[in-house]
């Protein structure tokens, strides 16, 4: 923070998510403006979009009490904040396995500062999940003790309300966890009744209910995302395609994690951003190794063994979000936590042999480190007269320095364990307190060095985030400022820089989307996962989504201007200035927001053209789908063989002047949608680059009007002939059902927890509380 000037930057995703994110939906909920964000990608619906990036987080609405400017100057303060919660919170779960709190809180700095954490600096939002899964279980544990009611509902309410991915992970690991502990014969756990047992399971669905008003308008947006529909099957549902990604599994409970997106220990294992991460500072396994060669039996011996299996099975470890087959170790830090709760057992334990498992530990850190690094690797190439030349290197990693860094430091780690566990036996207190510190010093060097390394990948902070970026664009001044709206695009520039200006852009590096986006960009050539980036190969794109203003970051990338023929990229751009950092370049072929044609094609006619030629056809032809085709009929006339129409850079340019000729003399966002106006030659249909949303309601002159869904995921409404006023109001899905749902949820809760609280006197009850020492 003091390098780069109060402000806390990473790389990669937390540069061009996490702080544009904050800031953007920061100053969206303090404007009013939280309905339709016209600044993620072409448009989308605010509450479905960002409910798993922010909206249920704590720490996010902490920033409400700040103006706008103190955003991104926060958050390294609320990095802080979360350490120290996560620290916190694993001390509270903990603490009824150990026989002081110091323990629980050694325990809870190991769960705080572990590697998983550390790896999702990277990805803010996952540090909530870190937060409240140990409160989930120890209010399970609360209920299962002592029958205290109500408390794993609130739990499960908090879990499912700050982000509803993770708790999809968390109730399957809660469920293995009250299983194996039922089934280990855990007194506390056996000796449920039945109807104590129907009760949990109606905290359970009370706590769910008790977030619909975040999760029903959530399910609404996330059921259009084709990327929640791909699951596990065949061979892949057995064994990883990589084979690397084993030895990547098995080495991250030995070594400080890898980069994101910078895997090194194993290159070829594409577990980039894949979270990764579960070492202990200064423990490493040795906790774990210890409680595994223990011959007496704990129920967490049982769990570690199963998730550990489960770690290295692809359906068992997609298990944790819906079986879905993209490789993700996102689930880690619930096992991170019962590698802590194994490795504090072992510490208050006198029949564990520790030397023996730090020798296990040592051995295999070595092995792994020696292997990967002295492992000899032939390379042969032939020469231009037919020989073969052959080279031998030595090291499989891609980043040595980086490589040894990690094997040193996992090895200075043993090394102070070793040292301090000289005063295990004699000193407990001693031995506790310079544990204690030792954590502390491990998790400093490790992580200053983890971030430093991540550092050095991002784009320069100082040269362009800072002063370009930072600045939400308070040195862009455009003729349209304040009088037309229109979408940016960016050439080779920083992901969701126009995000940071919050200005609306056509290029968006963003995973919830509407479906409609991620329809459309694939029947034009552009991939559409986690963003929108249409290449230069589709220019067409930008005049159908009124782009008009291009920028060239000047410190990044490759230039606009080709060098080589001294042409802008894409036809029709023409240099404006250079502001803030970035040349700007102007569509001269610019069609404003809202505009019809004179034919149409039916989807069939669309799909069968070239993919090439699609994005070029949408400026000619209004693309309707086949089911439409009869309402199409009444103000359109059918664009006979589309297939050979001319598809010519000068065909382009006509067909632009020819749609900017019909286009709304005013169009206007609002807090609840946008309102156009527009004079018609005839009864047409007007069309607008807005993506279909089920939430849109439209009306034309006042009187309701039905919105047709057009142009591969787009919106267009009919309009009389003459001057007609255009209003599209949203309302976000679900937002009002689910708000009555938690109302109605909590009120129950309320009841629920008056009544059985009233019978039961759990407060009173004292017998049921096992011993600190309890296994």
């Amino acid at each position: 923070m003091i390098y780069d000037k109060g402000y806390f930057l990473f790389y990669g995703d937390f540069n061009v998510q996490q702080v544009p994110f904050y800031q953007m939906c920061h100053d969206a909920i303090r404007s009013g403006n939280w309905r339709w964000s016209w600044t993620t990608d072409l448009g989308a619906n605010f509450v479905g979009s960002y409910t798993f990036y922010l909206l249920g987080s704590p720490f996010f609405w902490l920033t409400m009490l700040f103006p706008s400017a103190a955003v991104p100057y926060l958050m390294g303060p609320l990095y802080i904040l979360k350490f120290g919660c996560a620290c916190a919170a694993g001390s509270i779960y903990l603490r009824r396995y150990c026989k002081s709190g110091d323990l629980a809180v050694l325990g809870g700095m190991l769960y705080a500062f572990s590697g998983f954490s550390v790896y999702n600096v990277f990805f803010n939002h996952f540090h909530e999940a870190i937060i409240f899964f140990p409160l989930f279980l120890w209010a399970m544990d609360e209920y299962m003790y002592h029958r205290r009611r109500g408390v794993f509902a609130l739990c499960t309410f908090l879990c499912c309300f700050v982000n509803y991915y993770f708790f999809v992970g968390q109730v399957v690991f809660v469920i293995i966890y009250w299983l194996v502990r039922w089934f280990a014969h855990d007194e506390q756990y056996r000796s449920i009744s039945g109807k104590d047992f129907a009760l949990l399971w109606v905290e359970a669905v009370l706590g769910v209910a008790c977030s619909c008003i975040l999760l029903l308008p959530t399910l609404f947006a996330i059921s259009q995302n084709n990327r929640v529909n791909d699951p596990s099957n065949g061979w892949n549902a057995l064994l990883y395609d990589r084979n690397q990604r084993y030895l990547h599994i098995f080495s991250c409970f030995f070594f400080p994690p890898d980069l994101p997106a910078r895997a090194n220990f194993t290159p070829d294992s594409d577990s980039q951003w894949a979270s990764l991460g579960a070492w202990l500072p200064l423990f490493s396994m040795s906790g774990v190794i210890a409680a595994l060669q223990s011959r007496k039996k704990a129920w967490y011996k049982t769990l570690l063994t199963v998730l550990f299996f489960m770690a290295f099975v692809p359906v068992l470890n997609s298990a944790f979000q819906l079986f879905n087959a993209s490789y993700y170790a996102r689930w880690y830090y619930m096992l991170v936590l019962m590698m802590v709760l194994a490795t504090l057992a072992c510490l208050q334990r006198t029949d564990v042999d520790w030397g023996r498992a730090i020798r296990w530990t040592l051995g295999i850190t070595l092995a792994i480190g020696l292997s990967i690094g002295l492992m000899p690797n032939i390379t042969r190439t032939d020469t231009n007269d037919g020989r073969k030349i052959q080279t031998i290197s030595y090291g499989l990693e891609k980043y040595p320095t980086r490589f040894w860094a990690y094997v040193a430091i996992a090895l200075v780690s043993l090394l102070l364990l070793i040292i301090i566990f000289r005063y295990y036996r004699r000193h407990k207190k001693i031995f506790l307190r310079m544990a204690t510190v030792g954590v502390a010093f491990i998790a400093v060097i490790y992580s200053l060095f983890y971030i430093t390394t991540g550092k050095t990948q991002s784009d320069d902070t100082h040269n362009e985030i800072i002063p370009y970026a930072l600045n939400k664009g308070d040195d862009i001044h455009l003729p349209s400022d304040g009088k037309q709206f229109c979408r940016l695009d960016v050439y080779d520039g920083m992901d969701n820089l126009p995000m940071y200006w919050q200005r609306p852009t056509i290029q968006a590096f963003h995973s919830i989307v509407p479906g409609s986006i991620m329809d459309f960009y694939p029947t034009v050539g552009v991939t559409r996962d986690v963003g929108s980036r249409p290449s230069t190969d589709v220019y067409a794109l930008r005049s159908f989504l009124s782009c008009r203003w291009l920028f060239d970051p000047i410190n990044h990338g490759e230039n606009f201007i080709d060098s080589a023929t001294s042409q802008a990229r894409m036809p029709g751009w023409e240099y404006y200035a250079t502001q803030n950092g970035s040349k700007i370049y102007e569509n001269q072929y610019f069609i404003p927001m809202g505009y019809s044609y004179d034919s149409y094609i039916t989807r069939k006619e669309y799909n069968a053209l070239p993919e090439g030629d699609r994005s070029l056809a949408l400026l000619k032809a209004l693309v309707v789908e086949d089911k439409d085709v009869s309402t199409a009929k009444a103000t359109l006339t059918h664009y006979s063989n589309i297939s050979a129409a001319s598809y010519t850079e000068q065909a382009y340019f006509v067909d632009c002047r020819s749609r900017a000729a019909t286009t709304c003399s005013s169009f206007t966002t609002d807090k609840l949608g946008f309102t156009a106006k527009v004079t018609a030659d005839k009864p047409r249909l007007v069309f607008f680059s807005v993506p279909w949303e089920g939430g849109w309601r439209a009306s034309v002159n006042g009187a309701a009007a039905s919105i047709q869904k057009v142009n591969v995921g787009f919106m267009a409404v009919q309009v009389p002939a003459g001057t007609s006023t255009i209003r599209f109001t949203y309302q976000t899905p679900g937002l009002k059902a689910g708000g009555v749902v938690t109302v109605a949820s909590f009120a129950l809760l309320g009841g629920y927890v008056y009544i059985t609280d009233d019978r039961n006197r759990w407060h009173k009850n004292k017998t049921a509380e096992l011993p600190k020492t309890s296994e």
